[in-house]
């Protein structure tokens, strides 16, 4: 037999080494959060769990272990039917389950005795989770970043994705928490992923980058939605040097009727959200506002949202919170094409200079 224990502390860093990884926790579980790159094969599924778990304190652990045994067997065997046919004898699989690692043991020693090397993180997800989360500041020190700052519809997420598709480093945080980063910016029918997997997500996309290549972030809050960014990180790029993007304001307009076109199609729900700014911008602003959209005059309403909302909550938090903001480089797009984009990240990355060394 052929299983072996790895700390969370090393699983961080070899998850490479591994063919693949395996989490036997249930599917609700690992919905919640999960090593990055991780398949579900669970020993016990939701239900098989919550069953098992009433078995042992209605009755007793010993008859809870034997019917949890029972029905373990078979979902592993079934998992080995299904995915270990195919592998090759060399196949490496990391294994792990919550904590005691009963789940994963179960699984781990039918594979061990099937001959492959098996590896299982000491502790389970509990002991990676707190691994990670001690191991999330370091990772976000080693590297060096460019924020992308700009008022509410300049296009900085736009000039993210024309950045990676010309090869930059790019963290998009928006695109990791499901949310456009404003108190409008919730996207109907996707909900944000928890905050450890919020976490997670970005320490797997921090691990990826080569620090001696700049990485571009936008200019976010401490909150994405309802998600924190982590503490190191934010601290990181509110002191790392910054681009000041420009578009005029016609332009601004298009691009937000673009890419909340949920809103142009749904004027009600429009209307509900702009709710939340009735404590703000006071009762009779927001009743305004409310009326003009179903007058069909949502590109006024858009622009007096920009210039009567945003744009004076950016320019007071803008150099309070990024301390490298007054030496900004301006960036200033012709207009929202996917050609200016293009050409201002050409631009950006011939601008760059390297990392001062470590």
């Amino acid at each position: 037999m052929s299983v072996h224990t790895l700390s969370a502390t090393e699983a961080l860093a070899r998850l490479a080494e591994f063919h693949t990884i395996i989490d036997a926790r249930s599917e609700a579980e690992h919905a919640l959060d999960h090593v990055p790159g991780a398949l579900n094969w669970p020993t016990l599924d939701n239900q098989q769990r919550i069953e098992i778990g009433t078995l042992y304190k209605q009755v007793n652990p010993f008859e809870a272990r034997k019917r949890g045994a029972a029905i373990a067997a078979r979902n592993i065997a079934a998992h080995v039917e299904r995915e270990v046919f195919d592998k090759p004898k060399g196949w490496q699989p990391l294994v792990y389950c919550w904590r005691g690692g009963q789940r994963s043991g179960a699984l781990a020693t039918i594979l061990g005795a099937i001959g492959f090397r098996v590896t299982l993180i000491e502790g389970g997800y509990k002991a990676w989770r707190a691994a990670l989360v001690s191991a999330l500041p370091a990772q976000s020190q080693r590297l060096s970043y460019r924020v992308v700052c700009g008022p509410t519809g300049s296009g900085k997420t736009r000039l993210l994705h024309a950045l990676a598709a010309q090869g930059a480093q790019v963290l998009d945080l928006e695109a990791l928490a499901n949310h456009r980063s404003s108190v409008l910016g919730q996207i109907p029918g996707v909900p944000q992923p928890g905050q450890k997997r919020f976490e997670s997500l970005v320490w797997d996309a921090l691990r990826g980058f080569d620090p001696a290549r700049v990485v571009y972030v936008e200019s976010e809050s401490r909150k994405v939605g309802n998600l924190r960014v982590p503490e190191a990180l934010m601290e990181n790029m509110r002191a790392s040097p910054c681009v000041d993007l420009q578009l005029d304001d016609a332009e601004r307009v298009a691009l937000l009727l673009e890419d909340y076109d949920f809103f142009v199609k749904d004027p009600a729900a429009f209307c509900e959200r702009l709710g939340a700014l009735t404590e703000l911008r006071g009762k009779a602003v927001v009743s305004a506002w409310i009326h003009k959209i179903e007058q069909g005059r949502t590109p006024e309403v858009v622009l007096e949202l920009l210039t009567g909302h945003y744009d004076p909550m950016y320019a007071q938090s803008i150099g309070r919170n990024f301390t490298q903001f007054a030496q900004a480089l301006p960036l200033a797009l012709r207009d929202r094409s996917p050609s200016s984009l293009a050409s201002a990240a050409q631009a950006l990355i011939a601008s760059e200079s390297p990392p001062p060394p470590a």
